[in-house]
């Protein structure tokens, strides 16, 4: 099983390695199937690339990112007005949050609020929480992150602002995309070394010696 990195992307198999696989794969018929060893079609690589360009391209930035106390705000603000309550009392919570959300359909941050959707049961926990917040001068919401019931400052930390404060807010690199790339990096890797620990494909195997037979018929033929 030993490595050679004198040509890795030729192969990574010892000479010996390469020559033992070749007996095994030759000699395992497969339940009576046969299996060639032809490169990955291009076609393949090309759609498993789309894929994940796609899926970085549709996810952005909704993958890892953390909803912030002040894409409630402007529920909150409305919760208590004589129109949601009418709602409320009349259809219940559902319909009243249905109302709320219609409301700020043009939020500057509707975004976001479609991405993490919060119940009246939860406009009830955070409201005052975050209007506690909102009394304290020059504060900013999106430095606050909403953990479950709780409202609680972003564990990030960024540049100072002209008054001394911390930005405490997520940045863009931290949405997931890290982490997304390090495990999308070691799933191409692993395929890789896997892939060149095989025989390399200018090797096709006799499958007992069957595939040779043919081979000699078609070219007499």
């Amino acid at each position: 099983m030993a490595w050679v990195f004198s040509d890795p992307l030729h192969s990574l198999t010892h000479e010996e390695s390469g020559r033992r696989n070749k007996e095994l794969w030759e000699a395992e018929d497969l339940g009576g199937m046969t299996e060639d060893n032809n490169r990955l079609p291009v076609p393949v690589v090309v759609l498993v690339l789309l894929t994940v360009i796609t899926a970085f391209l549709t996810t952005i930035p909704l993958w890892g990112q953390r909803p912030t106390a002040a894409i409630y705000v402007d529920y909150i603000k409305v919760i208590d007005t004589p129109e949601i309550v009418a709602i409320q009392e009349a259809q219940g919570d559902a319909a009243a949050m249905k109302r709320i959300v219609e409301i700020n359909k043009n939020s500057p941050l509707r975004a976001q609020q479609g991405r993490h959707p919060v119940t009246m049961d939860d406009l009830r926990v955070l409201k005052p929480q975050i209007e506690e917040l909102m009394t304290v001068p020059n504060i900013d919401l999106k430095d606050y992150t909403v953990v479950g019931p709780l409202v609680k400052i972003a564990n990030f930390e960024g540049n100072f602002r002209e008054n001394g404060k911390r930005v405490r807010q997520q940045p863009w690199w931290d949405k997931g995309y890290t982490i997304d790339l390090f495990y999308l990096s070691m799933f191409f890797i692993g395929v890789t070394i896997t892939m060149k620990r095989l025989p390399e494909y200018t090797w096709q195997p006799r499958h007992h010696g069957h595939d040779q037979r043919h081979g000699d018929r078609r070219h007499e033929a």
